[in-house]
């Protein structure tokens, strides 16, 4: 979508696109008594959700498209002579109102979506890409938009020469240098995926919903938890009692409920019921949305003058080219293939121990006996080192305290800030010297209303310009326990919620002058740098020791949290290979020409022949995410874009490194980061940033492989 108008939900990378018919503009009534189209008198501006109704959605976001519509025609038609001020200052203005109305309902929309939500998704994203391919095809503003390009790009300076090229460049991508006949079929395209994606969202949502897999005695929930059986009772309360206890399905192919069953017919159920959640007959077959949206993006791509896809999306990247990124997937299957035949004949060989000579190791199987292998080997399981990460300690002894020490800031929580729903919470970021610079918000356990995954967006971006501070929030699925228990996580739980608050850091120390350029506005290979970087501090002793401590004031033991150390990168390749195959299936994809791409009945099968091409088809070590439900891909902004996340994990094992060497809690090493990368958005070159920071010329990708234990 245009710049002005996009809604990323980031680490999904969701991208909100698109609508039907023209925004009428509202009556005055509507427009002084809607409490989502007057500025908020609460703290930072921030949402009044105890005003706002989910009945208040529609207007004011038909009322913002109207207003930003008028604005936009106000800037076409001026007869002045365009000037920075005139044309790219007015334009960067013009969505202001639009930004703050759907950056709190897309949140809402994410998070908590209710029959009456969905209603207004359905009904707004028609009319949001009608607005985007308004502005995107408007001969009389780009014309502006270039005149001021080309008469005054040499005499800015700083962020208004940025801004300047990020506009121009913007319109030139969607489209604008197109001839008519082409505008007219990509603003086609544009609405139709648009469409696409609304329909993928819904569907995906119901068909995951959908795969629950109930159960109906507590003797087949055997080797779980009291905790996890309790949560098993309470899923199956949310969802409608068809039995006593249900096991939800997570976005990722593998479960990781599968690590504790013993019950190999109900693993068997779990892992089916999570594969086959979306590629099946009738309203769950996602894969008729899968190849239309391919073909489209890919016909979308050759418009362009690009031979597919993936050559169009990642010209704006870091990578620049798909031949760049292959090289660099290529380097890493290579070091990866090995390890991973080694990886599972190891486990196979252990559960025959038990099981027999002629036991065959099964996906499903893979959780259940690695983690029993492991327990033999390191004497170590995830219900010993569990009690030792209760949620609110993590989040307040954990990833507070790691920002408190490297960065100086400082945490307050909120509770006069009202919220969308009961389980979150608000907190007021202030700097070392107590000036508050931010809100966040937390909304960490699961529900039937929130989408799956975890994500970082914002109510509102910091803006000099807009003079306003950044408003935050994290989203993740995290089990809660039943009322008046705690909360408990697992590691790899813990380092997500570290993951999402490093995005998080990312928006709450911009210091920009425009909306456009301000905190995660990134290329997707950067954004999610600053988050797996932040993982980091997890393991680092000081920080862990902070908040690892069990329900009776106990630091985890030192013997213990060794040998949880050690495991981190027990059987690394498990973790590496799902990521390398979800990554190469997207490539191919996104590779198709249009005239190229398969039916829906041929879907699955090009999915296995591409990764058989690159020596990862592994019925072992599946991709994280399945074609029919890779969220990533078809419901969001990363096609061609997930091997991203590999990407930005070399640089952010580049920064770690660089951490360690200067000192890892040092503030002078927070404060420099800070400088020069995190508090500059997309105001410089990024490489030159990691750079400046690192010493490095070129990110070292061999520091991935050290870190994964390979």
């Amino acid at each position: 979508m245009n710049t002005k108008i996009k809604k990323t939900l980031l680490t999904v990378g969701l991208s909100s696109s698109v609508m039907l018919s023209m925004a009428q503009t509202p009556s005055a009534t509507a427009t002084t008594t809607n409490p989502l189209l007057i500025p908020s008198t609460l703290s930072y501006g921030a949402p009044d959700f105890n005003r706002i109704k989910a009945s208040d959605y529609l207007p004011a976001l038909e009322a913002a498209i109207a207003q930003q519509r008028k604005a936009i025609n106000t800037i076409a038609e001026s007869k002045q002579t365009p000037t920075f001020r005139n044309t790219i200052l007015a334009y960067e203005n013009s969505g202001k109102l639009l930004d703050r109305v759907s950056s709190i309902f897309f949140c809402v929309d994410e998070a908590d979506k209710t029959p009456e939500i969905a209603a207004t998704e359905k009904a707004i994203m028609p009319q949001l890409t009608q607005l985007d391919n308004d502005i995107s095809f408007n001969e009389k503003l780009f014309r502006r938009v270039k005149y001021v390009y080309d008469h005054e790009f040499s005499k800015l300076k700083g962020e208004d020469r940025r801004l300047l090229e990020e506009i121009y460049k913007g319109f030139v991508r969607n489209g604008a240098l197109l001839s008519k006949e082409k505008k007219a079929r990509v603003e086609q395209i544009n609405k139709r995926i648009s469409d696409l994606q609304q329909q993928w969202g819904t569907q995906l949502q119901e068909a995951t919903n959908n795969a629950v897999v109930w159960v109906n005695s507590k003797e087949e929930l055997a080797g779980l938890s009291d905790a996890d059986i309790a949560q098993c009772e309470k899923d199956a309360q949310s969802r409608g009692a068809k039995a006593p206890y249900a096991i939800v399905i997570i976005n990722t192919t593998q479960q990781p409920i599968l690590t504790n069953l013993d019950n190999r017919d109900l693993r068997r159920r779990v892992y089916e019921a999570s594969i086959h959640r979306s590629d099946g007959t009738g309203k769950y077959n996602t894969l008729p949305i899968v190849v239309e949206m391919a073909k489209l993006r890919a016909e979308k791509g050759e418009i362009m003058g690009y031979h597919n896809y993936a050559a169009y999306s990642l010209e704006k990247t870091m990578a620049k080219t798909p031949e760049n990124v292959y090289t660099f997937l290529n380097n890493l299957i290579k070091a990866y293939r090995p390890n991973a035949d080694k990886e599972t004949a190891a486990i196979e060989a252990y559960a025959r121990q038990t099981m027999g000579p002629d036991f065959q190791l099964q996906p499903y199987d893979r959780f259940y006996y690695s983690a029993k292998m492991k327990k033999a080997q390191l004497n170590l399981s995830e219900d010993e080192v569990k009690p030792y990460f209760n949620i609110d300690s993590v989040q307040v002894n954990g990833v507070f305290y790691a920002a408190h020490r490297v960065y100086g800031l400082n945490f307050k929580e909120r509770k006069d800030l009202p919220t969308y729903h009961a389980d979150m919470k608000v907190f007021e970021v202030s700097d070392s010297t107590g000036k508050p610079i931010a809100l966040f918000y937390s909304d960490y356990f699961r529900r039937p209303t929130k989408r799956g995954g975890a994500w970082m967006s914002s109510f509102a971006k910091q803006s000099k310009a807009w003079n306003q501070l950044p408003i935050i929030y994290n989203v993740c699925n995290f089990a809660q326990a039943p009322e008046g228990q705690p909360s408990y996580l697992t590691w790899d739980e813990v380092t997500t919620m570290f993951h999402e608050f490093g995005h998080a850091l990312h928006g709450f120390l911009s210091n920009c002058q425009y909306n456009t350029l301000s905190g995660t506005a990134v290329p997707r290979d950067f954004v999610e740098m600053p988050s797996q970087f932040n993982e980091s501090f997890a393991s680092i002793p000081e920080i862990f020791n902070h908040y690892a401590i069990n329900s009776r004031g106990e630091h985890m033991p030192e013997a213990l949290k060794e040998k949880m150390m050690e495991s981190i990168n027990f059987q690394p390749c498990y973790a590496l290979g799902e990521n390398l195959a979800a990554t190469c299936a997207d490539m191919a994809w996104a590779m198709l020409p249009s005239s190229a791409i398969p039916t829906a009945a041929q879907a699955t099968t090009f999915e296995q022949e591409s990764l058989k091409k690159v020596g990862l088809l592994d019925s072992q070590i599946p991709p994280r995410y399945f074609t029919s439900y890779f969220n990533h891909v078809w419901g969001g902004g990363y096609a061609a874009g997930y091997y991203s996340y590999l990407w930005t994990e070399v640089l952010a094992d580049n920064i770690a490194m660089t951490f360690k060497q200067k000192g890892a809690l040092k503030r002078t090493t927070g404060d420099e980061f800070r400088d020069k990368i995190l508090s500059r958005g997309y105001t410089v070159d990024l490489m030159k940033a990691f750079s400046s920071f690192t010493g490095l010329q070129q990110p070292d990708a061999q520091a991935l492989l050290k870190m994964r234990g390979l």
